[in-house]
């Protein structure tokens, strides 16, 4: 079936934590749809197999970039090394981001706040915006998906930098969509629960992990990176160009239990 709605060929997109996890599962949607694919963080090996598994794949271009999210001189390199490598950014999806230190507020430091906030809302300001200004004096239009989690919208405890980090995604997803609709730049919130990744596979197979599972997740399983390409791929094409400022919750009903 021909969906020219979701084709991505010719399209450039950053994926920041592109290479694991969620933002690999969310990468390699973009490369099935046909997109050329920039992986950006900190490990460099890894980006670079990734990036040769994905081409090997799916034949479409990739290029690995080292990136701290937290520095803002790294930022502005990445976007001016896509820019004259590729010609254009047309999707940025912001995925990278850490847990955080998982202790109670009085517990908590001020280097381990900073670090938790830094990393997941300065570091998607920053890139945003940078990426953004390109998208402007480019003049065509663009997409930015902003991974957030449903720590947004419900508690973990002993997490409260990393929730109030995501819900302040939330937010400026939100400010980003209104002020950037005049320049045909949509900007979306994901929200995943629990997915399976290779860091967290070993804990949910325990008995404790099974009971978190069952316990949490009415769907009664882990979300898989099948389940993210779609959303990814439909917020990166023209198929979501009337959809802006939204939040898109993929968790197996946990936040309605």
């Amino acid at each position: 079936m021909n969906l020219p709605y979701f084709d991505l060929t010719r399209k450039v997109a950053i994926v920041t934590g592109g290479a694991t996890g969620i933002g690999r599962g969310i990468s390699d949607g973009l490369a099935d749809a046909g997109a050329t694919i920039v992986l950006a963080s900190r490990r460099v090996n890894v980006l670079e197999e990734a990036c040769k598994e994905i081409s090997d794949r799916t034949g479409v271009a990739t290029y690995p970039h080292r990136l701290d999210i937290t520095s803002t001189e790294e930022i502005n390199t990445l976007v001016d090394d896509v820019v004259r490598k590729f010609g254009h950014i047309d999707i940025l999806v912001n995925n990278a981001g850490v847990g955080g230190s998982e202790k109670p507020i009085l517990e908590m430091t001020e280097e381990d706040w900073d670090f938790t906030v830094a990393t997941d809302l300065r570091g998607i300001f920053m890139l945003s915006k940078a990426v953004a200004q390109h998208m402007v004096e480019r003049d065509e239009g663009g997409k930015v998906l902003n991974v957030a989690s449903i720590g947004a919208q419900i508690i973990f405890p002993n997490m409260s930098a990393y929730c109030a980090s995501k819900g302040g995604v939330i937010q400026l997803t939100k400010v980003m969509a209104l002020e950037w609709i005049r320049h045909n730049i949509q900007v979306n919130a994901i929200l995943p629960g629990y997915f399976e990744t290779p860091m967290n596979t070993h804990f949910f197979a325990t008995d404790i992990g099974k009971k978190i599972i069952k316990k949490n997740i009415p769907a009664g399983r882990l979300g898989q990176m099948d389940d993210i390409k779609g959303l990814a791929v439909y917020l990166a094409s023209p198929a979501s160009d009337f959809m802006t400022g939204s939040q898109v919750v993929i968790d197996g009903g946990q936040i309605c239990w």
